[in-house]
């Protein structure tokens, strides 16, 4: 692990799936920043992380030696089970260190906004984690959208589905309210980040969430159907029960829509041990999975013309980051912005509980 003069050193606390897969690999690739010391109470994880970045890299059991380093160190990211995200960021931050929080950075939008006042309070970076706003699929829908390929965009589809038919068990699975587990927080906090960014604040909130799988504990097929301000429709599903799987992506718009199949494959890639300081194109898919611009028929039948996608881009997270800490950018997602996330999501629970649709 090569260590720049001037490279800001980060504590990264979990190294599970978020930890050894995303940010990890992703610190490590971003010029500027160096991995200094991972937090895991796993032996087998510790070897782990110094097998790939090295055995100067620090490995602590608990997260308390950070804060008395806190001079040492110039970034925590919070990469830890979802319960743990507002003690240790609000940790981070009385010891004087911004922060970067895997989503969701809370349970609440309440908590989102305490964080976010603390942040401000203390003139200290804290950032979200919402990688998907580097997918390959959604830097492609947005510059369409930008460059008026669809005109008026009326309704927007997004689907993240997969096929589980067994539980994996775990937190992210469990039924207890204060592990904030279930697919609304997990995947429905890329899906609702994600059409946000693209059509602005929800006026109204309606949901359906399911517990399928037989011993599923939370919610595991949801849909969430968003209206936002200025009027575009958004239906947004995640499942882990879906057999036969819908487009990534469906754009209506008035002069044309866009069709997008598959998902990004920079987390594929991330987990088969490929890096974006790889030789070779980052985050880039064959063309046989381009989507598809047109009107007037399906994809299947000719309709409409493909459309070259995009490579996906996840270190330009990082790369912000490090830039915003440098004091020359903007903060890529703020505490704010997932906030108005988590309206949406407590607002989807609330319907999906009651039956409702919810104004915000």
């Amino acid at each position: 692990m090569t260590v720049g003069t001037n490279d800001l050193r980060v504590g990264l606390i979990g190294y599970g799936l978020a930890g050894s897969v995303f940010h990890a690999p992703l610190i490590a690739a971003t010029e500027g920043l160096t991995l200094d010391t991972v937090v895991t109470s796993n032996a087998e994880r510790q070897a782990q992380a110094r097998a790939e970045f090295g055995d100067d890299l620090r490995c602590a059991a608990d997260a308390d030696g950070l804060w008395a380093r806190a001079d040492e160190l110039d970034l925590i990211v919070v990469a830890s089970p979802n319960k743990t995200h507002v003690p240790l960021a609000t940790a981070a931050l009385k010891a004087g260190l911004p922060v970067v929080v895997d989503k969701p950075l809370a349970g609440t939008a309440a908590e989102a906004r305490e964080l976010a006042a603390l942040a401000d309070e203390r003139g200290l970076l804290l950032s979200v984690f919402q990688n998907r706003r580097w997918d390959n699929d959604f830097r492609t829908l947005r510059k369409l959208i930008a460059d008026g390929e669809l005109g008026d965009v009326w309704r927007f589809e997004s689907r993240f589905e997969r096929w589980r038919p067994q539980p994996k068990g775990g937190w992210r699975e469990s039924g207890d309210p204060e592990e904030i587990g279930g697919l609304l927080y997990d995947l429905g906090s890329h899906v609702v980040d994600q059409a946000l960014v693209l059509f602005g604040p929800a006026v109204q909130v309606y949901a359906e969430a399911d517990v399928r799988r037989p011993g599923a504990q939370a919610d595991d097929d949801t849909f969430i159907a968003v209206t936002h301000v200025g009027g575009v429709r958004s239906h947004l599903y995640v499942s882990a029960t879906t057999a036969q799987l819908g487009p990534r992506f469906r754009a209506l718009g008035s002069s044309a829509g866009y069709v997008k199949y598959g998902l990004d494959p920079q987390e594929a890639a991330l987990r088969e041990g490929k890096r974006p300081t790889d030789e070779g194109p980052w985050g880039v898919e064959p063309e046989a999975l381009w989507g598809t611009v047109g009107a007037g028929e399906s994809p299947l039948t000719g309709g409409g013309r493909p459309e070259p996608t995009l490579p996906g881009d996840y270190p330009a997270y990082y790369a912000a980051v490090a830039a915003a800490l440098r004091g020359e950018g903007d903060n890529p997602v703020t505490a704010q912005e997932a906030a108005a996330a988590l309206d949406v999501l407590e607002a989807a629970r609330r319907s999906a509980r009651e039956g409702v649709a919810v104004t915000l």
